[in-house]
């Protein structure tokens, strides 16, 4: 937890994900691929204002006008197909039901959102920690360069492996999880960038090899 304890105390409350219902969160995690969340904001605003932020709303209108109105997020031709598969995934096995997905099992959740072309392990991950209240650990690319800097991963460590390291130290906490993969986020945006800023950074003093 000291990295944990560090962060909170530094940056404060980061209240992730901020989505009014869990529909949006889930599409915030497939327009969020590649882009910044300032992105996505504007995106999911012109869904909001068009009221397509729903299940029918999604289906029934067309792509190529979809992709338009997400246009702000980029790639928005991919994403709206990956916005598309997702749909038909919990219209086709769940009747449309959103909460007849979200309240499988975690592993049976992961299992189908995997199946949908376009959700990784992180975003699926995503899914499962905010929209169905899982304590599951989100690795990103952040963490992962978080960690390795800090020499509690090797640099090719693979997503189970960094996971399983939160997985097996942390208590399994929904908040938890959430505000502790919502502060590397805002470290690794901040501080541990490709070109490091060491120096200003509340890990900076943290031993190499310390605890998450």
């Amino acid at each position: 937890m000291e990295m944990h304890n560090l962060l909170f105390t530094a940056f404060g409350p980061q209240n992730w994900w901020p989505a009014e219902t869990d529909l949006e969160m889930m599409i915030g995690a497939i327009l969020t691929q590649n882009t910044s969340w300032n992105n996505v904001e504007k995106a999911i605003q012109n869904l909001k204002e068009k009221d397509l932020v729903s299940i029918k709303g999604l289906s029934d209108t067309p792509a190529p006008i979809l992709a338009e109105y997400i246009r702000p997020a980029g790639y928005y031709n991919l994403k709206v197909r990956r916005l598309k598969n997702l749909i038909s995934l919990i219209q086709d096995k769940h009747d449309g039901d959103l909460n007849s997905l979200l309240s499988l099992d975690t592993e049976t959740i992961r299992k189908e959102l995997l199946s949908v072309k376009g959700i990784g392990l992180e975003t699926a991950d995503s899914m499962i920690l905010y929209a169905a209240g899982r304590a599951l650990f989100v690795v990103d690319t952040y963490t992962h360069r978080i960690l390795s800097r800090h020499g509690l991963i090797e640099e090719e460590a693979g997503y189970f492996e960094v996971q399983m390291l939160f997985m097996d130290t942390l208590p399994h906490d929904v908040e938890l999880f959430k505000e502790f993969h919502a502060l590397l986020v805002k470290t690794g945006k901040d501080f541990c960038r490709r070109k490091p800023l060491c120096p200003d950074c509340p890990l900076e003093k943290v031993n190499r090899e310390a605890e998450v």
